[in-house]
């Protein structure tokens, strides 16, 4: 458990108030702080879900399993940090797909030698994926034939496909948790479900609400530090949304993805890496489009610079290949990993940073 990073919890709040001259400083505690605060809001989520049934609870998970970024995406957002919001976003769907999905196969490959998973589930969510990677094509390459003005046509082209996404979202969750959750089971979710619930449902209301709170207020720390910090290690806000902001939020599921393949539950492990991705590209990206409208300082599009629709749409590429024969081992995870890195070199060459 990372729970001993609750001490940085204080820590960043005396720092933010009698030292907030030193950027750099807050913004590493803020930032080791919601890592343990995520994983209670997980949790807790968790916990209320394995209480109210497999219906209301898959549907309790789809809406608050990306809180933490929903949160973080929303606080960038009043402080007007657009390129770190699309970052951010871009950064959760590449890192869940090739660093959480490459580490539980490489680890789960290292302890079993072959594992496999309900291949139907993977490559229903692996369309949704493609799905979301054309929905970012087309804002930004209407940007680029409007050369970069965008005009009020573009302006509604962004809302129209947020509000589209959302509504496929909506139908994805009644296909998989109502009309076909057959297909999206598993021989270890009996298991799994016994163990789940080991918290009142008080308690988990309770934890909920109080690291929701604290992670709000943690974010907003955070992202008030990230432009004066980047400049002071020579980074550029995309490369920190893409690989740092986006790990922050997700770091809880990391670990329970791949502590699952080690367990050999390759299901669980996948659910939470590409289910996680398609959260973050069909609820999390359009509702903050949409909360944009209310909460920032302008309303934000969906037209992502090219390199990151590039990076998201390669990385939905090798997904499909990778999900589509419903077994993994341990050089499936190394490929995938090989390509999160690949794309990590060419966004920090890219912001600046010299080779040497």
């Amino acid at each position: 458990m990372i729970n001993w990073l609750l001490l940085f919890l204080p820590l960043s709040i005396v720092l933010e108030y009698f030292a907030p001259a030193h950027y750099l400083l807050v913004f590493i505690s803020a930032a080791l702080a919601i890592l343990p605060l995520a994983g209670w809001l997980g949790r807790a989520t968790e916990q209320l879900a394995a209480h109210l049934g497999e219906s209301v609870g898959g549907l309790l998970n789809a809406t608050f399993g990306n809180a933490t970024e929903l949160i973080i995406g929303i606080a960038a957002l009043q402080a007007g940090l657009y390129d770190v919001v699309k970052a951010s976003i871009a950064g959760s769907i590449i890192g869940n797909i090739l660093l959480v999905m490459g580490c539980a196969m490489l680890a789960g490959g290292l302890r079993h030698s072959e594992q496999h998973f309900n291949a139907i589930g993977a490559r229903s969510q692996s369309t949704l994926l493609t799905l979301a990677a054309i929905a970012l094509i087309i804002p930004a390459a209407n940007k680029i034939a409007t050369e970069g003005r965008m005009n009020l046509g573009s302006h509604y082209l962004s809302i129209s496909i947020a509000v589209l996404l959302l509504v496929v979202y909506a139908l994805f969750l009644i296909y998989s948790l109502v009309t076909h959750k057959k297909e999206f089971s598993s021989e270890e979710s009996e298991s799994i479900e016994e163990n789940a619930a080991s918290w009142s449902v008080g308690k988990a209301l309770l934890v909920l609400c109080l690291s929701t709170v604290m992670v709000a207020w943690v974010s907003e720390i955070l992202i008030g530090t990230i432009e004066p910090s980047t400049q002071a290690l020579g980074l550029n806000n995309i490369f920190v949304g893409v690989f740092v902001v986006a790990i922050l939020g997700n770091a809880a599921e990391h670990a329970t993805a791949i502590t699952a393949a080690l367990k050999n539950q390759m299901d669980l492990s996948l659910s939470i890496a590409i289910g996680s991705s398609v959260q973050v590209a069909l609820f999390v990206a359009p509702t903050l489009v949409l909360a944009s409208l209310f909460i920032g300082p302008t309303a934000m599009d969906l037209a992502f610079r090219p390199g990151l629709v590039l990076a998201v749409l390669l990385a939905v590429l090798i997904t499909s290949e990778v999900a589509d024969d419903g077994r993994s081992d341990w050089f499936k995870g190394v490929q995938l990993l090989a390509v999160y890195f690949s794309l990590g070199l060419a966004f920090l060459f890219l912001s600046g940073v010299p080779a040497g």
